[in-house]
């Protein structure tokens, strides 16, 4: 569903193989007509320490791409494992408060140069967003001067299918999605300090991604004021059934309150019941089999860049 959402994507082969066996390299030219195999600047080696690419090398149909850096999935759950990490310097805490942590907005506080704070992919990131991948990210539509202009904001923390469905529902709408990206300093208050995992433009990007989505507001306010609906001209302001802050109406600043005094704001039944918490409860619950993957993972990612060229193209 992730994939498919990706505005780049045509066709997905769900089911896959990891290693490009002969047989599924067959099957790639022949029944889908694959032209070349791709895979990014940064080695993708199987259990046995041999190439997974190394059939579509032989044969002539592989080509390498420059690797998106800093926003591995390797990376990612390293930053969710520093919350896990206490468990093993302290065992004042249980693994059920290591994902109360999660849900209760209280993130652990390492020490700099401690073994926590140093382990294997926990790392600054790498990413550096410049704005020609901004605008390489872009769809390039603009809005008519009749658009009906459909408007819904939010953190899209560790963009994932629950994100995808209701941008899906609330782009069918209208003629144009425009979507806020709240900043991590917005995010962290309302969602705790330990929130959240992707920054602000690793997030917007994220979105931009999507399929559904026309443009995005990087760093949008949190309250949505009359003075933003009328500079972008939205026409309706749209939030889902299942959100991490679902009590927007009982707060004495309600966000949405000048939208709702207009007659334009509409809740949306969500067609997923995943949020970001879901996700990371998910990796705090294999923490242990994720801990080990990324000590290996982040062995292969230290040495990817020490020992990087410089690879053309964007």
């Amino acid at each position: 569903m992730m994939v498919n959402a990706v505005k780049w994507v045509d066709e997905v082969i769900p089911e896959a193989p990891y290693a490009i066996t002969e047989e599924f390299m067959k099957k790639l030219f022949d029944e889908y007509k694959i032209d070349f195999i791709i895979h990014g600047d940064d080695p993708c080696v199987l259990p046995d320490g041999t190439d997974a690419y190394a059939h579509a090398k032989k044969a002539g149909r592989y080509k390498q791409i420059k690797r998106t850096e800093g926003v591995s999935s390797t990376d990612i759950v390293g930053r969710m494992l520093l919350c896990v990490r206490e468990r093993s310097i302290s065992d004042s805490h249980s693994h059920s408060s290591l994902q109360r942590q999660f849900s209760n907005g209280h993130s652990p506080k390492f020490e700099p140069g401690s073994p926590a704070a140093t382990a294997s992919g926990t790392r600054i990131s790498h990413f550096l967003p410049t704005s020609r991948r901004i605008v390489q990210f872009s769809n390039g539509r603009g809005r008519g001067p009749h658009s009906r202009i459909v408007y819904i904001d939010g953190a899209f923390d560790l963009f994932h299918a629950g994100h995808v469905e209701i941008l899906r529902l609330a782009r069918d709408l209208g003629d144009f999605l425009l979507v806020g990206i709240h900043t991590d300093q917005t995010v962290s208050a309302t969602r705790g300090s330990h929130r959240p995992i992707m920054n602000l433009h690793e997030r917007s990007l994220s979105v931009l991604a999507c399929r559904y989505v026309d443009e995005v507001i990087i760093g949008a306010p949190w309250e949505v004021s009359k003075d933003m609906i009328t500079t972008f001209n939205i026409s309706l302001v749209v939030h889902g059934t299942v959100a991490e802050n679902n009590d927007f109406e009982k707060e004495q600043c309600n966000p949405y309150a000048v939208p709702i005094s207009m007659g334009i704001f509409k809740v949306l039944e969500s067609p997923l019941g995943i949020t970001t918490t879901t996700i990371i409860k998910r990796i705090v619950s294999n923490h242990e089999a994720y801990q080990k993957r990324n000590e290996k993972k982040g062995e292969s990612e230290k040495r990817y860049y020490e020992g990087k060229g410089h690879v053309s193209g964007d």
